[in-house]
């Protein structure tokens, strides 16, 4: 059986997890804080790919017909 990449199949976004000063900036930015943004679990397949640990910041980039879109994860 083969194994399956989830960073590279088509229908998942690109994504990344955000370092403690990307973190902040988007933070800022959006003039929130953590537990404002949308959640993610550890033990999804995204998460598990960055070994992205509780309190990590995911970001995903997300191409539309109108351009391209971040989205960000905080990991719970």
């Amino acid at each position: 059986m083969k194994k399956f990449e989830v960073n590279t199949h088509i229908l998942v976004p690109k994504f990344s997890k955000l370092d403690d000063t990307e973190k902040q900036a988007v933070l800022d930015s959006l003039n929130i804080s953590p537990l404002q943004l949308p959640t993610i679990l550890t033990k999804d397949p995204v998460a598990k790919t960055v070994n992205a640990k509780m309190g990590d910041i995911l970001k995903f980039e997300r191409e539309g017909p109108t351009g391209k879109y971040n989205y960000f994860r905080r990991v719970v």
